[in-house]
């Protein structure tokens, strides 16, 4: 009984620890351009939210709005490479 919980903490463990984005490249880029995207976007709405004079996580985010508005067009096509590769090559 003892050894079915201990092979189940560490199927959770794998499971967990296979899910991440750190450790994944490709889920990696999907995160970092989807909070570029994010970032952009919520910054066309609320432009108060998220402004150049904040300062840590927030300064962050306005860093990645800053390049979702300039870069807009590789930044578009980047999400459309990345959708195709999700959806078709893995």
């Amino acid at each position: 009984m003892d050894m079915g919980l201990e092979q189940a903490y560490v199927t959770c463990y794998k499971n967990i620890s296979g899910m991440s984005a750190l450790f994944n490249f490709q889920s990696l880029l999907s995160v970092v351009l989807l909070l570029i995207c994010t970032c952009a976007y919520i910054r066309s709405i609320f432009p108060s939210i998220i402004d150049k004079h904040k300062e840590g996580l927030l300064g962050i985010f306005w860093k990645c709005a800053r390049i979702g508005e300039r870069k807009s067009p590789w930044v578009g096509f980047c999400c459309i490479a990345m959708a195709f590769s999700i959806l078709f090559l893995t």
